[in-house]
């Protein structure tokens, strides 16, 4: 009997269709946001992420943090995020970041062998940074543009550029492509899927009470800390409208020298610490793709969850200092 192997062809084609099926919908869609041309599409696309979400994943993720003990639960990230190393350091190496690829492959050198397999992560008390890349970063580190902003079905907030990102990445994940078992494969990409929603239970606490519209909030949050990776955390201040990535600068003073008012800039300028936020953990989609994906919070992936605790009300900062959201930003917005 001839065993025919199991690839990433298949799930690689429900993926990119998806994505273009995005594209496609959205062809008509006008909207005020010059970054969100889609809007009416992306909205419903995101209620429906959140009402699958409330319905499967959260529940199940609740479970899970529930009945496993911690420990477990730390060393089931570590094993998934040593196997992400392997795509990052790729991706340092496409960007001619030599040095940080060379930690890259270290930290899985040291994880996978005195980390046993990556549930450790001695790696980082050696001095071996963990970084955060992928292939989206890599166009835009090449001048390709982020394009309109997108929210993919069961995949959360993305672009155009960072959807063509995510087919590159998920052609290329170790993980799938180093298994052949169907079964097998589904049982550890639906446990890559329930750990990484497992650790937004607290962080959707916060998008919950960020703002009036979640939508736009989680929009702004996303595309802040992608134009903070792409550029290393010191992106450009100046408009690029060409590549749709933007930083305005904050407002000016009243003509009598009182504070702004609030501004509604749709593209806040993100600080440089947001491109420590940790790497967004890519786990299946609950539709079956093979592919890797940001586990969400409705809409929320798990990076932008984090990053939403950056604009959480804090110390008293400069008026004016507004996301389109209307919640204080790290940074001018």
């Amino acid at each position: 009997m001839n065993h025919r192997p199991v690839g990433t062809s298949r799930p690689l084609r429900a993926f990119a269709t998806a994505f273009g099926m995005a594209l496609l919908l959205g062809g008509c869609a006008t909207a005020g946001d010059p970054r969100d041309p889609l809007e009416p599409l992306n909205r419903g696309i995101y209620q429906f992420n959140d009402a699958v979400d409330k319905a499967l994943l959260k529940p199940v993720a609740s479970g899970y943090r529930t009945v496993v003990p911690e420990v477990v639960r730390t060393g089931v990230n570590n094993f998934f995020s040593n196997i992400g190393d392997i795509l990052i350091a790729a991706n340092n190496l496409l960007q001619l970041k030599v040095p940080e690829a060379l930690s890259d492959v270290g930290r899985v050198a040291v994880n996978s062998t005195i980390g046993i397999f990556g549930l450790f992560d001695p790696a980082t008390s050696m001095g071996l940074e963990k970084h955060n890349e992928d292939f989206g970063q890599t166009l835009g580190r090449w001048g390709v543009g982020s394009g309109p902003y997108l929210v993919l079905p069961l995949l959360g907030p993305s672009s155009v550029r960072d959807g063509m990102g995510r087919v590159v990445d998920a052609h290329y994940d170790p993980l799938i492509n180093s298994m052949h078992d169907v079964e097998e494969r589904n049982r550890v990409l639906a446990l890559r899927i329930i750990d990484a929603r497992s650790r937004l239970l607290d962080a959707e606490k916060v998008l919950d009470e960020a703002a009036l519209d979640p939508y736009a909030f989680v929009r702004d949050a996303y595309l802040q800390r992608r134009l903070s990776q792409v550029y290393d955390g010191k992106p450009p201040r100046e408009e690029d409208e060409e590549n749709g990535d933007t930083a305005p600068q904050a407002p000016a003073p009243g003509p009598h020298g009182e504070a702004p008012a609030a501004t509604l800039s749709p593209a806040p300028q993100p600080r440089a610490a947001a491109s420590l936020l940790p790497d967004s953990l890519t786990a299946d989609s609950v539709s079956g793709l093979s592919d890797a994906a940001p586990a969400t919070i409705g809409g929320a992936d798990l990076a932008t969850a984090q990053q939403l605790q950056l604009t959480q009300p804090g110390p008293a900062l400069p008026p004016g200092w507004l996301s389109s959201a209307g919640r204080r930003c790290a940074a001018p917005c």
